[in-house]
């Protein structure tokens, strides 16, 4: 049967083809060809995920920074605690007795209810042993060069541990991520962290942190060579608050500034295009909303305009590690790349708030239903529409039986294995100068309102009344 489209379907699909090729953002660095990085001097231009990101290894990350570029960072946070401004930084990586250096990086602020100042107090410049607080961090390794990349990354996030006292939430899930095939998902593993503020007495170690990979140019180019976008060149989008993807409002769509202002659709791509990158997202939510659920013309829709499998993938590893702070349940916490075909790419992002955290206003992360996770009303478009699709639900049901089941992935007793050999990892170095965080605990955020989840001892239980393992819960939830 010839598939009819609804008239607002044809007329962006006729936007699409009358609209300009993307074109370059003004003084947007080069990217390296891989006969550049094969060639290069400095091994560190090389994309090595294995190196880098590396949950056998803690390597030690210095930052070196003058008085002067420390009291702006910290002058730009008291003006402006969202800002997004850089200022430079000498940057160490030491792995195994090798030092990679960098003599200029951007460091920003990060985190949003856990951005905090990394000194003192507010209005309080920097002094020779003033207290250090733990602090998340943005590197930008082109902030001040052109092109000259760290082992094929331009941005990572140096995360302290805020919601997480086992240290290791965020690595396991990302892990748990690639090892199930979900290539979009950021890699992140272990770092010890220390700052030196030039003419101070001695550095600050800040302690264990998490290194996440920031996907960005970096991403789109490591995923083009891969085979896994056709291209490089389309619009990438960080969604948070708000991103239901089912209203078509190009109102919420738009261009973070340096000083906090935010949208829930971010681009962070094509910045000069952006009402081209507009009328595609809401092409693509526009045209999938009058399909009828469940019908063939929805099912033939989504796999033409989205990798229906990655997002499967992603969804079953998102539900299985109890994750609420995302898109189905909260409209929160992901990205998304569309190639110049059109077709979506979910990335799943931020998971600390994991593997047993609770909130009591988005239910019980180890007992809930993982058929309806989160609303499947017209406010969530997107996964109302998979879910309504026969074959996509059971590949989805099938999938989390594959979490639950395989020792590589979530089968208990080899989950709660994994999350001890990543605490003997980092544990001789989780002490640190400012005094804070200074152990590790298998218990879940502070503020849990599933206090009693474990992620290495107890049965399966609910995480409220008594210890309960997330894991065994997990596998204890799957009905079907």
């Amino acid at each position: 049967m010839k598939q009819q489209f609804p008239i607002i379907t044809l007329l962006v699909l006729a936007l699409y083809s009358c609209s300009p090729q993307n074109t370059p953002e003004p003084n947007q660095e080069p990217e390296p060809t891989p006969q550049d990085t094969a060639t290069s001097a400095d091994p560190s231009t090389h994309r090595d995920i294995a190196y880098l990101f590396d949950l056998k290894a803690v390597p030690q990350i210095t930052l070196t920074l003058t008085e002067s570029d420390w009291n702006t960072y910290l002058s730009n946070y008291d003006k402006w605690e969202d800002n997004s401004l850089y200022v430079p930084a000498a940057f160490e990586f030491t792995k195994e007795g090798t030092t990679y250096k960098r003599d200029s990086v951007g460091l920003r602020p990060r985190g949003n209810t856990t951005r905090r100042r990394p000194e003192s107090s507010s209005g309080e410049m920097h002094r020779n042993g003033a207290p250090f607080h733990r602090a998340h961090f943005g590197i930008r390794f082109t902030e001040y060069t052109t092109g000259e990349r760290f082992f094929g990354m331009d941005r990572i996030i140096l995360k302290w541990n805020s919601t997480d006292p086992s240290y290791v939430r965020e690595a396991f899930c990302y892990d748990l991520f690639h090892r199930f095939g979900v290539w979009s998902a950021p890699y992140a593993s272990f770092c010890r962290l220390t700052i030196y503020i030039k003419g101070d007495s001695k550095p600050v170690y800040m302690g264990v942190y998490t290194m996440i990979e920031n996907p960005r140019k970096g991403w789109l180019d490591a995923n083009y060579h891969a085979g896994n976008i056709p291209d490089k060149d389309g619009n990438l989008w960080k969604a948070g608050y708000g991103a239901d993807l089912s209203s078509a409002d190009r109102s919420k769509m738009g261009l973070q500034d340096d000083y906090g202002k935010r949208y829930p659709y971010n681009l962070k791509s094509n910045k000069s295009n952006l009402s081209f990158a507009q009328t595609e997202l809401c092409g693509f939510i526009s045209g999938m909303t009058p399909l009828k659920s469940g019908s063939a013309e929805l099912q033939a829709w989504l796999e033409q305009h989205m990798d229906v499998d990655l997002f499967l993938r992603a969804y079953a590893v998102n539900v299985m590690v109890g994750m609420w702070d995302d898109y189905w349940k909260n409209m929160n916490n992901y990205y998304f790349y569309f190639d110049s075909n059109h077709r979506f790419y979910f990335i799943p992002f931020d998971y600390d708030n994991a593997l047993g955290s609770a909130q009591e206003a988005f239910g019980n992360p180890g007992t809930d239903n993982m058929l309806s996770w989160g609303s499947l009303n017209g406010d969530r478009i997107l996964m109302r529409k998979v879910m309504s699709i026969s074959a996509f639900k059971e590949q989805y049901k099938s999938y989390i039986k594959q979490l639950a089941a395989s020792p590589d992935l979530m089968e208990p007793a080899a989950a709660s294995a994994r999350i001890a050999e990543l605490q003997a990892l980092i544990r001789d170095y989780v002490a640190n100068d400012t005094g804070e965080d200074n152990n590790l605990q298998d218990r879940p955020a502070p503020w849990s309102s599933c206090p009693y989840y474990r992620l290495l001892t107890g049965g399966a239980g609910d995480g409220k009344s008594a210890e309960s393992n997330f894991f065994k819960t997990k596998a204890t939830a799957i009905n079907w």
